[in-house]
Parts: structure tokens; C-alpha cells; sequence
């Protein structure tokens, strides 16, 4: 769906590089600069999934004649992804300013936390720092705990990378009908506060509630139970056919106490008993009781048991290079090429943009 768009992405941690597989799975050439001499952290791998279906060159961008290669490598881009403290970029004299100047219809793409700018913008800060700010981590745990620390999906990728994604292709299609490009600022903090509008909308009660009493974290219909394995079960039926569907299976239905689906007061009776009966069997045999029917619960797996469950293995996933792409166009899925060594396609590179003139 991409074929033609030429991206080039520095080297960062988490979401910038997750933007640029993201790109790469959709068929954009992507060129990802490396540091040269630079090496992945203690205990990785040598080559980066992350890095799927790019290539890869290797710069010094502090050297006079790597500093060429990357500006040839902007001016040749459509869009530029960078994930770096903001300034650094600026230092290096790559930032938007001097890349713009070099191609004017280039769509700069930049992912932080706090953002360019506001009195956070130059601080330090992590995943759960910035779901913590904007609100999206009140609701990560149960009443009387501390909130849980959630997979760092959920802001470097939900909040960070899948919006500087819509960014750049939004940035791109301005860039493709008017010529003229734009800068994306992407800030996890941003995303993850925007994603809250969706809680939001169901009502009051997501913005003054406490933990433990709004629509869909105190409910023993939206949680999580502990089984007899030590593993656990995933029950959200939220919908009156759904929680009919749950209670049916569990041989529930008609049980007074049950009959008030949306009363809080009876919430902690309804959850205590029914962390009793599922303590009472293994995950394995909660998910067989379960299994083709519409309560909408689930085993809650390790990404390990979630490569090999039958329908995310159906879908494609579970591979030694990742997950399948998605989305999906047609109903096709397309493979992505592997994830280079470092500096792998220096040569290439280097090659293609001398037969363009731009070296």
C-alpha cells in the first residue's frame, strides 16, 4: 500500500523504530541510519525485529562525510522519523529547519513523551511516566492496590507510535496533493490523554470515580480471576446477552444474586463468589468450558502460549520474525524482509544515492 514512499528513520528506542517497521510491513521503503560503532543493549539481539524489512547504514553524524550521507538520504525521503531528546537533533543540524530546507515536502516525524515544548518537554521520563500524567493510569489496578504497571504498549506504542503513524501518513497525503511538507510532533502523553476521550464518553463517572467503581474496573463482570493453576481467566461481558451467555455456562443463571448486573453495592459479594468457583479449577478447564461462546472470556496467555494458540497462529502470528503485519487490505497479508545487521546495506545505500546525484 506504500510502495514508493521513502523513509528515513535515526536510530531511537521503542516507538520511532515501532513507526518505522509499522511503515515497512506496509510496503515503504524505509532506510533506518544506525550509529556507527553503536551496538544493541546488554542481552539483545543482534539483529532488531523492530527493524524488519528495512535497511540499514550505519553513520558517525558527529563525521563531516557521514553528515553528507544523511543529509543525501533526507533530501531523497519523503518522511523522516526521529525519536531523540528534542534539541538533539537541532545539535546535529538535522533538525526541521535545516531538514526542510534540504526538501522542502519532507513530513518530519517526531516522537517524544512530554512533547517539543511545556514545562516537561527537556525531563526525563518513561512509559509509566507519561500514562501517569495524563490519567491514563488511574485506572490500572484494583481498589486497595496500587495502580499496576501496565506493558509499555500502552503508551510508547498506543499513545506514541500509532499516532505518530497517523501523523505521517496524514502528513504525507497533505505532502502528495500540495507538495508541501509538514512536522509531526507525537508526544506519548498526548496519545494516551486523547485516548482517554474514549472512557470518557460513557460518562461521569470515568472522571470522578474511584478505582473500583466506574463502568469497567469494578464490575465481576470486567476482570480478572485467579484458577486453581496459578493462571488466570479474562471475563468482560458487558453486554445483557453476554452476561447471560457467562452465567449460563457457569450454571448461574436464575442466581438471585446475580440478577443485578449493574448494582454496585452487590459488586464485592458477586466477585468473591465467583473468585471462589473459578479457584476451584485449573485455566485449562475454564477456557474449554468457554471456549465458541459468547460470554467474552478468555486464558489469559504468555506471549509464548500466544504464539501457539490455534486462531493467533490462524492469523499469521507467532513467527520467528514477529507478529503478521496488520492491518490488513483484502483480506492479504504481506511478509515483511528480515531485520538487517547493522550497517548491512551501507554499500547499496551509498550506491543508489550517487546514481541519483545526491552524493
Amino acid at each position: 500500500m506504500l510502495a514508493g514512499i521513502r523513509i528515513v528513520e535515526f536510530e531511537a528506542l521503542g516507538p520511532a523504530p515501532f513507526v518505522g517497521m509499522l511503515l515497512a510491513d506496509l510496503g515503504a521503503e524505509v532506510i533506518v541510519v544506525h550509529r556507527r560503532g553503536g551496538s544493541p543493549a546488554p542481552g539483545a539481539p543482534m539483529r532488531n525485529q523492530l527493524d524488519r524489512g528495512k535497511r540499514s547504514i550505519a553513520l558517525d553524524l558527529k563525521a563531516p562525510e557521514d553528515l553528507a550521507v544523511a543529509r543525501a538520504l533526507i533530501r531523497n525521503a519523503h518522511g523522516l522519523i526521529e525519536g531523540l531528546r528534542p534539541g538533539v537533533m537541532e545539535r546535529l543540524g538535522l533538525g526541521p529547519d535545516e531538514a526542510r530546507a534540504l526538501n522542502p515536502g519532507l513530513v518530519y516525524g517526531r516522537m517524544t513523551g512530554w512533547g517539543q515544548d511545556g514545562p516537561r518537554a527537556r525531563q526525563a521520563g518513561h512509559d509509566l511516566t507519561y500514562l501517569a500524567l495524563s490519567g491514563a493510569l488511574f485506572y490500572a489496578g484494583l481498589p486497595g492496590a496500587v495502580p499496576v504497571v501496565p506493558p509499555t504498549l500502552l503508551g510508547d506504542i498506543g499513545g506514541g507510535a500509532l499516532y505518530l503513524a497517523l501523523g505521517m501518513l496524514t502528513g504525507l497525503m497533505q505532502a502528495q496533493q500540495g507538495g508541501k511538507g509538514c512536522v509531526v510532533d507525537a508526544a506519548i502523553v498526548d496519545g494516551t490523554s486523547h485516548m482517554m476521550a474514549l472512557l470518557r464518553s460513557m460518562g461521569p463517572g470515568f472522571s470522578t470515580a474511584a478505582r473500583g467503581a466506574s463502568l469497567l474496573d469494578g464490575p465481576h463482570w470486567s476482570r480478572c480471576y485467579a484458577c486453581a493453576c496459578g493462571g488466570h481467566i479474562a471475563v468482560q461481558c458487558l453486554e445483557p446477552q453476554f452476561y447471560a451467555a457467562f452465567l449460563d455456562r457457569l450454571g448461574l443463571t436464575g442466581d438471585p444474586l446475580f440478577a443485578a448486573q449493574h448494582d454496585p453495592a452487590q459488586w464485592p459479594r458477586q466477585t468473591a463468589r465467583l473468585a471462589g468457583l473459578f479457584a476451584q479449577q485449573d485455566r485449562t478447564h475454564w477456557a474449554a468450558l468457554f471456549e465458541g461462546s459468547e460470554a467474552c472470556v478468555a486464558p489469559v496467555l504468555s506471549p509464548d502460549e500466544a504464539a501457539r494458540d490455534p486462531h493467533m497462529m490462524a492469523r499469521g502470528h507467532g513467527q520467528p520474525d514477529g507478529p503478521a503485519p496488520a492491518p490488513r487490505f483484502d483480506g492479504a497479508m504481506r511478509r515483511p524482509g528480515p531485520a538487517p545487521a547493522r550497517g548491512e546495506h551501507r554499500a547499496e545505500v551509498l550506491k543508489d544515492l550517487r546514481r541519483k546525484g545526491l552524493l
